[in-house]
């Protein structure tokens, strides 16, 4: 669910970023200086990567920004772009070379730290970005760290996340339908089904390539089927596809809605991504996070209501611990004061609203004490530096005037109940099993996809899976996680 992934992320933005923010880029853009910080007009010139697309008026946004950064820190930003398609292979070729740089959106936080390509930030964190560190939800502190120290400073936004089933508010009503009783995907099938028949040109359940199932969190990756079962034996590391009886029933109930034609017949292979905005869909499974504040995000983007129900647990874990980390690199020259520029993005309440939304008077303007309304002149593909899921604290926002303050107390009771994943702050060496993982990698891909979206049915087609998995070597990886992770549980 790569595309949609992208989006709902997007749509975390504290109401309002559309999917262009993440349109790929394939030339690095921006300041078109030198690589070295350097002095300017007294002020110290910090070198940023950030992942996405140049906005056209790159210019005068910089000229803003740094306004306020000079003003309060003594510094400036010279920010380059990478696109989406070229990132991890550009940064890694930077950090591999000993570039020069100050600050990056990490991209593979835990394997970069661990080749020491980032500064070691435990001291210097509470030190030089003090408010933000002690702003952020502890669970980013303890999930981050690698080896017992912490190389990043965490986007504080969707501390957990949980799978969603998405649906198309208008049609609910159209045809009376009611969604208070789905549990499960399996619930939906009756929904499906009057759709089908009376919405000939709508897709009932459109499923995505990477469509997340299972309430299942992974050791090492998605690829790399071995985990804990959420609401299993939390100590233990399981393969989903073989010891997880709800995976496997979530895998059975989209083969029976793939062979109803509730889902697009060409799922496994389509990059189809039926937009939000696109009356072309009827149910969806969709990512929510705190900061979405229910269907509030997604009726935005979408342009018209859209409803959910639960299918997973909200969680707190690794994947969302790394969603959005910005580093300093181990060669830059000014670490404290790139620091210091990470700190005000994240305190200063109209330098990252100017950074998420635009120029204010232009993007937006603010309506009362803490609110915010956006303007005609707001364009979240073209016109902003990025999207508030990987710029800053999302609390550092104004919010948008829709908000009310009963969902922000709402907001924060459900980032203080949601579930803490046993695996959380847990980072698995795999340097004595890279042959394996890899070829574990290589099998999941035959597999994954296609039964995930119901293509291939899984009374059939897991025994062959699982049986290939061991064959590429599974248990020793199995065994080789679970004492590593037995070792982590002792020490905790």
């Amino acid at each position: 669910m790569k595309n949609t992934l992208k989006k709902v992320l997007l749509a975390s933005t504290v109401l309002a970023v559309s999917a262009g923010v993440l349109a790929g880029c394939g030339n690095l853009s921006g300041d078109k200086q030198k690589s070295k910080s350097k002095e300017k007009d007294g002020a110290t010139t910090l070198l940023m990567y950030r992942v996405g697309e140049k906005p056209t008026n790159y210019d005068e946004l910089m000229t803003e920004i740094n306004k306020t950064m000079k003003e309060k820190i003594g510094a400036e930003l010279n920010v380059q772009y990478i696109g989406w398609g070229d990132y991890q292979k550009k940064m890694s070729v930077i950090t591999s070379s000993g570039e020069d740089y100050d600050i990056a959106f990490a991209d593979s936080y835990v394997n970069t730290a661990q080749k020491g390509a980032y500064k070691d930030l435990t001291e210097l964190a509470p030190k030089y970005a003090k408010e933000t560190y002690e702003n952020l939800d502890p669970t980013y502190i303890e999930g981050n760290k690698v080896d017992g120290k912490l190389y990043a400073i965490p986007v504080n936004a969707n501390v957990y996340a949980q799978q969603m089933m998405t649906f198309d508010k208008e049609l609910l009503d159209k045809y009376k339908l009611d969604i208070s009783g789905i549990k499960t995907l399996a619930d939906a099938e009756p929904l499906l089904e009057v759709i089908k028949e009376k919405e000939p040109n709508v897709v009932p359940f459109p499923a995505f390539k990477d469509i997340r199932l299972g309430d299942f969190d992974y050791v090492y990756d998605v690829n790399v089927p071995l985990g804990i079962d959420i609401k299993g034996d939390q100590k233990k590391i399981v393969n989903p596809y073989a010891d997880s009886d709800r995976m496997i029933q979530d895998l059975k109930d989209m083969h029976l809605l793939y062979s109803k034609k509730y889902i697009h017949q060409d799922a496994a292979t389509s990059d189809e991504i039926y937009r939000l905005d696109d009356k072309t869909w009827f149910a969806r499974t969709e990512t929510q996070g705190p900061f979405d504040y229910g269907d509030t995000i997604l009726t935005r983007a979408a342009g018209r209501e859209l409803v959910s129900v639960p299918l997973t647990t909200p969680l707190k874990n690794n994947a969302q611990m790394f969603v959005a980390n910005w580093v300093v690199s181990n060669t830059s020259k000014n670490a404290e004061k790139a620091l210091e520029a990470i700190n005000l993005i994240n305190t200063d309440k109209d330098l990252m609203t100017t950074m998420v939304f635009g120029l204010e008077g232009k993007g937006w303007e603010k309506v009362g004490e803490d609110r915010m309304k956006t303007l005609k002149g707001y364009d979240a593909s073209a016109k902003v530096i990025g999207g508030a899921w990987m710029t800053g604290d999302n609390n550092n926002l104004y919010l948008d005037e829709k908000i009310t303050d009963e969902m922000v107390k709402e907001r924060d009771e459900n980032i203080e109940k949601a579930e803490r994943s046993p695996l959380l702050g847990f980072n698995f060496n795999a340097e004595s099993v890279k042959t394996e993982i890899s070829n574990i990698s290589n099998v999941t891909a035959q597999y994954k996809s296609g039964l995930s979206t119901g293509t291939l049915n899984p009374d059939e087609k897991l025994p062959e899976f699982n049986k290939k998995l061991e064959e590429a070597g599974l248990k020793k990886v199995q065994e080789e996680m679970q004492k590593q992770f037995d070792e982590f549980i002792k020490g905790k």
